[in-house]
Order: C-alpha cells, then sequence, then structure tokens
C-alpha cells in the first residue's frame, strides 16, 4: 500500500490517496477528520487517476455542502412533522425534543437522546443518505423522549414509521458495506466507468 498527499487549496482540504493491492476496480473517498481519504486501485493510470481522485472528491464535498444546507432549524421543523405524525397521537401529548443538531463525533451510532435535557444529536456520517433514513433515525431518538429504553413500548411507537424496516436495511446494510471495505463512508465509483456527476 503506498500513499500521496495532495495539499490542501481554497476550494477543498487536504486529499490523502491510498493506493492498494486490494482494490481491482473501484474508487471510494470519505472525509477522514481535516482530510479527504481516497482509496484507488494499485497500478492505476496516474493521468486517469488524478482526474477521477479529482472527480470523486468534488462529488464527496458537493454532497456535504448539500447536507450542511440542512440547518438546525430545519431538524426541528422535521423533528416537530415526524412526532405530529407518528408520536402526539398516540402518546396524547406533544413530543418536542429542546434541541436537533448534526454533530461529526459520533462514529459508531447514528444519533443520540439526552432524555433529561431533551437534546437530540444525529451523525454527521448520513450525509447524503436518503431523507427517510434520516427520519427514522430523528424518530428513534424522539421515541427516547417517550420511552427511555429499548423495551416494547419503544419499538411499539418506532414501527408507526412506514419506511421503518427499510430504514434499517439500509442502516445495517451501509454499515456492513463500510465494515468489510466497501463504501469506506462516503463515495464510491467504479475504476473502469465515468464518474457519476451527481450520486443520490
Amino acid at each position: 500500500m503506498t500513499e500521496s498527499f495532495l495539499p490542501a487549496t481554497p476550494t477543498r482540504p487536504a486529499v490523502v490517496v491510498r493506493r492498494s493491492k486490494k482494490r481491482h476496480r473501484t474508487l471510494s473517498a470519505r472525509q477522514d477528520g481535516d482530510h479527504v481519504l481516497v482509496m484507488v486501485p494499485w497500478g492505476m493510470d496516474p493521468d486517469g487517476e488524478r482526474r477521477k481522485v479529482e472527480k470523486l472528491v468534488t462529488t464527496l464535498l458537493n454532497r456535504r455542502r448539500r447536507y450542511t444546507a440542512t440547518t438546525d432549524e430545519e431538524l426541528m421543523e422535521r423533528a416537530d412533522r415526524l412526532a405530529r405524525s407518528y408520536l402526539d397521537p398516540v402518546v396524547g401529548s406533544r413530543v418536542r425534543p429542546s434541541s436537533v443538531r448534526w454533530v461529526t463525533n459520533q462514529n459508531h451510532r447514528w444519533g443520540s437522546c439526552t432524555v433529561r435535557t431533551g437534546q437530540i444529536r444525529l451523525s454527521a456520517r448520513m450525509a447524503g443518505f436518503p431523507r427517510w433514513v434520516s427520519d427514522y433515525v430523528l424518530l428513534h431518538e424522539l421515541c427516547h423522549l417517550v420511552e427511555p429504553n429499548h423495551g416494547s413500548r419503544f419499538h411499539e411507537l418506532l414501527s408507526r414509521y412506514p419506511q421503518a424496516d427499510k430504514a434499517e436495511g439500509f442502516l445495517t446494510g451501509w454499515s456492513w458495506a463500510t465494515s468489510m471495505g466497501g463504501t469506506d463512508g462516503g463515495v464510491g465509483t467504479d475504476a473502469m466507468d465515468p464518474a457519476p456527476a451527481d450520486i443520490d
């Protein structure tokens, strides 16, 4: 395995390009602290590698920018909508968090809820995930405001979300793929094909 380093520019953070003999066709990129880590196949044509790395980094950064456009205020509005739709009618009272924020320090869970303060935090690793997946995680944390543990009442509340099974499957699949070295938690493309301009 070899690495090269591309210094930061005014429009992007530093990039570490890691070449691996285990990779045969695919490239992937993910934010790794203050730099972007790009995994590429060993022995790739240097000109092709440079073009694909730049395109993949641009795609990743554009996706991150779209994600950061969701402000904390918008997250609170989503929490309000989800609670009104799935919790308030069953609980018989208004379920609202004191705050909802994106955080970058949750690398082992998708979200957290501090019941005592009503604060909900969502992992920034969900950047670029479909809205129905992040809504599921947000609703999961909202359910903790009603039921702090994962008992039967908690699961009964969460199961009211129509896409709960689908979202759980998405998160499980993403976690498995990441643990196997598939997605690296970022974006990827096939080294033999041009990178898509917009990955959703």
